[in-house]
Parts: structure tokens; sequence; C-alpha cells
């Protein structure tokens, strides 16, 4: 299948693009490079062998990506680019809009005009916000608590209208858990700008000295140690989950949402006791007031991406922050060397 994939170079991107080349696949990779590195893209060259497109071009550019997906007549699109961080997002919350609606949008016509009528869509789990029940399923309200899920929010509601205008057309819809964990050769990973929001990519700074201690944002929530629990899932399990959702496109007429976890929870305090074993020694850590928009935990039921799919998590906590401090150690300053 000839695949487009937007944010191709970022960390669950370039994870997907090995898994879409290593079933035969073939693909054309749309980046800005805005929050993401074209090294990524050279070492999923150098752990295939395999063969790409690349078109470096700002998801809001609706004239480049219609240029580009009239060039290479995709069969399918995976929608990746985006702005991610939950903090961030209350702070720029014109710019998350602009980029995640409004570049959702622009793909969109550039899908119609290339005649393309089959997305899978980069969602979060945070698109449900406070549980009403747990584990959260597909069918549980949508109330996102933070701007970042609420243009998730938005582009699912546009993305399952567009998908619905027309026969012929679908959307999958993946809500991610905790995408964790890094390639197994230790070739890629995660590689955030700036200062890290995000547990595991802070512990592992932290571990390499980046960093002088990890952050714990609350550690009086209503759990068993005070600290928030999370539903982690290896990075290398979510793009599995995406290479899968291909095949479902095929069959499916509209839109339909998926979650992709473990349905296991973990807690931060959990987490860093992992990591402390992989690592070898116990790491300095901070505990401040919880961040406005988090919740005490959340947990995925993926019984219908199990089913549906044909998918299920593969690995375990100790592979996720293994394999995080096997990239990690060996790239300490990620992409930015070597």
């Amino acid at each position: 299948m000839r695949v487009l994939v937007t944010g191709g170079a970022g960390y669950i991107g370039s994870h997907t693009l090995v898994e879409l080349l290593g079933q035969g696949h073939e693909a054309l990779v749309v980046d800005s490079f805005a929050n993401s590195s074209p090294k990524a893209l050279d070492r999923v060259r150098e752990l295939t062998n395999g063969w790409f497109e690349t078109e470096e071009a700002d998801i809001r550019d609706t004239a480049r990506l219609t240029a580009a997906a009239a060039r290479f007549r995709p069969d399918a699109v995976i929608h990746f680019a985006g702005l991610k961080s939950v903090g961030e997002s209350a702070r720029r919350p014109t710019d998350y809009y602009d980029v995640n609606l409004a570049g959702t949008v622009a793909l969109l016509r550039a899908m119609e005009a290339a005649g393309c009528g089959r997305i899978i869509f980069s969602s979060s789990a945070t698109v449900y916000g406070e549980p009403d029940y747990l584990p959260f399923d597909e069918s549980h309200p949508i109330r996102p608590t933070n701007t970042y899920g609420q243009t998730k929010a938005m582009a699912e509601r546009l993305l399952t209208d567009w998908a619905g205008a027309e026969e012929g057309r679908a959307a999958i819809l993946l809500r991610y858990f905790n995408p964790v964990g890094a390639h197994a050769s230790g070739r890629m990973g995660e590689d955030p700008r700036g200062v890290p929001e995000n547990l595991m990519p802070f512990l592992a700074q932290v571990a390499t000295g980046r960093r002088d201690a990890l952050r714990i944002w609350g550690d009086d929530y209503p759990t068993p140690d005070g600290t928030g629990i999370r539903d982690y899932i290896h990075v290398t399990d979510l793009a599995r989950a995406h290479v899968a959702a291909l095949d479902r496109l095929l069959t499916l007429d509209g839109a339909r949402p998926y979650n992709i976890g473990t349905g296991q929870g973990i807690s931060v305090k959990e987490m860093l006791a992992a990591f402390n074993r992989a690592v070898g020694r116990d790491l300095p850590f901070e505990v401040h007031p919880r961040r406005p928009g988090d919740i005490a935990e959340m947990r995925a039921d993926a019984s219908r991406a199990n089913h549906e799919l044909d998918w299920t998590a593969r690995y375990g906590v100790d592979d996720m922050v293994q394999s995080l401090w096997a990239w990690q150690s060996a790239n300490p300053q990620g992409y930015g060397e070597g």
C-alpha cells in the first residue's frame, strides 16, 4: 500500500515508518522538522534498508500538501503531525488549534484533491478527561480537561464528519495511552525539544545528567502511593497498531475509534523504580504540586483493538524501560549527536 505519513520523523511516526517498510508498504513522509530531526529518517533507512520519499512541509500548507499528495497518489494517510504537550497547550492555545485542527483541515483538502479517502489519525486518551469509570472504553464520554485534548477531540469530530460525508471514506481514530520506550536497536527513540513534560523522557535525561532531578507532579492523588497512574505502552507496540489498522481501513466505512494501550496501570513511583532497576542506581526526584488538567488515573480497555484489528500489546514495563535506557545512554543528546 502507498501510505502518506505526516510527522513521520517524530517519535511515533519514525517507529511506525520502520514497521510500514518492514511490511513492504511504500511511504511518503511529510514533516516540517519543527519538532523532529531529519536524522531520525536516516536511522530508519539504516535499520530497514528501505526506501521512502520525503517532503519538507508544514501541515498547514495546503498547497504543498496537495502537490505532494497529487504526485505520490497515496492509498491511505497516517496523520501524526501536530503539537502534543498538555502543559504547553495551556500557554499557547492559538498555536495548538491552528496546527492540530487547521492542519488536519489542510490535510483533508489535499487528500480530497488526490482522491484518497482513508486516514488513520494519531489521537489521544486525553479526549476522555475525568473518568466516569475505568478502564476507559471507546463509549466513554468525551470530556477533555485541557487544550491539547480539546484539539484532539475536535479533530476526531472533523474526521468523523468527513468520513461520513461520502461513501468509501474511512477514518480510524487511534486513541493512544502513554507511549514510552525505544527501538530495540537503541538507534531510535524519543528526542523532545526543550524540557520534556512527559515522565519517561525527563527521567531518561536525569539518568544521563542533562536534568538534576525528576519532577513528580503531585503525590496526593487518591492512588495507592499518591502519584498518578497511567497506562504505558511500548512505542513498537503502538507502531504495530498502525500497520494493523491499515488492513481494517480497507473494510471500514465511516469513522471508528480504537484505544491503544495495555490495560495495566502503573504509577509514577512504580515507573521510577523500574527505571532505577534498568539504570542500576536510584535517581533523584522532587515532588511538585499537581499540574492543571492532570487526572489521577487512566487505563485502557483495548479489547476492541484486540478483536477488530487483531492486535495486542507484546511488551511489558521492563521492555519499555530497558529499551529507553539503551537509546538514551547511547544517545545522551538524542539525535543532536552522531
